[in-house]
């Protein structure tokens, strides 16, 4: 079973969990929720905006389960990555994974998440309080746990 979704429409944690938790040879399910922080790199943050390269995003996050998929012995995968725009503590991704056992629902879990960051095609531009933009770029830690895998 998998779900991958871009949108701009919110998601429902408990939603989602429900349909992995029907899954009888699931016996862990691992969930990461990425939201929105009002600051980064020191900086107070007001909003944020999310643009994506249809097409090619959904194909790349594809790419990225089908890889943890051969990597782990997966029941399921859920990978929903919102887009538009969010203010602070708004719901940005969602990442369930679903696996006979807790330490490979764990790793794939935070495998997706350390990939995604680097290989999804997303930009995303802040909003500071004082008004100005900017646009965030590549973090090197971003870059170094996507490299230990």
């Amino acid at each position: 079973m998998e779900r991958i979704l871009v949108t701009d429409a919110d998601f429902s944690l408990a939603e989602e969990y429900a349909a992995l938790s029907a899954l009888p040879a699931a016996g862990a399910i691992v969930s990461f929720v990425g939201r929105m922080r009002d600051i980064n790199q020191g900086d107070a943050v007001c909003g944020l905006t999310l643009e994506h390269y249809p097409g090619m995003t959904e194909r790349v996050l594809a790419e990225l389960v089908a890889s943890a998929r051969q990597r782990w012995d997966l029941q399921a995968v859920t990978l929903i990555h919102r887009v538009g725009a969010f203010a602070p503590c708004d719901q940005i991704v969602l990442v369930l994974v679903a696996s006979g056992h807790r330490g490979e629902a764990f790793a794939a879990c935070e495998y997706l998440m350390d990939v995604l960051k680097t290989r999804a095609p997303f930009w995303k531009q802040e909003t500071l309080r004082d008004g100005s933009q900017r646009w965030v770029a590549s973090r090197s830690s971003d870059q170094a746990a996507a490299a230990r895998w």
